[in-house]
């Protein structure tokens, strides 16, 4: 199991906040952070912790995506027209990885990454293995045809944790899905509170 799986079962209480609104969150048993401090920490974050966090709350809802990688979306959203917050998001709602996340074909982001990797899912009906591709509107995503028969696919689809959101159209028999449009911040159907201005914030120091 990599680091960025493992992460996952650990990241709701360091973040303290159920992250992706899953039932078993252990945050939702120990609603305060890890390790024998946890409880007792209580002082009152400065500005920039409070930049910090939520920055590391909106890299971590999208896969624990690495500085590097999530600092280079920062600034490619800065350099699009319009508000750079809302760019931001628009960028990481435009990954092929949270679009088989929002389309249900993975149960999590990091399961949808793994699908991607794994060579299992098309693009244009062409295969597509990068997990940061960024979609365009119109484009069609689709599981493989060998791969529709997968438990993982299969138990995702079946899930009734979360809806489908508006700017993404689902074909259930076809297994595809087709990227709509570039959504608002408030369209996007987080389970937690997300403040993307205070992650330009951080960047922009």
């Amino acid at each position: 199991m990599t680091k960025r799986l493992n992460s996952k079962h650990k990241v709701d209480r360091r973040l303290k906040v159920n992250l992706w609104g899953r039932p078993k969150s252990p945050f939702n048993t120990r609603a305060y952070g890890p390790g024998q401090h946890g409880q007792s920490r209580s002082s009152k974050p400065s500005d920039y912790g409070i930049q910090l966090q939520a920055k590391q709350k909106l890299k971590a809802y999208y896969g624990n995506i690495n500085e590097r990688q999530f600092r280079n979306i920062y600034k490619k959203a800065t350099m699009l027209k319009g508000d750079t917050s809302e760019n931001l998001i628009g960028l990481l709602e435009r990954r092929l990885d949270a679009v088989i996340y929002r389309a249900k074909f993975a149960t999590t982001i990091f399961s949808a990454r793994q699908l991607i990797n794994h060579g299992h899912v098309k693009v244009n009906g062409k295969r597509v293995n990068i997990a940061s591709y960024l979609l365009n509107e119109g484009d069609v995503v689709e599981v493989k045809d060998k791969s529709k028969a997968m438990a993982v696919v299969i138990e995702a689809q079946k899930n009734q944790e979360r809806d489908i959101p508006g700017y993404i159209t689902l074909d259930e028999k076809k297994l595809s899905s087709t990227f709509i449009r570039v959504p608002q911040f408030a369209e996007v159907p987080y389970a937690a509170e997300m403040q993307p201005n205070l992650v330009i914030e951080y960047y922009s120091r």
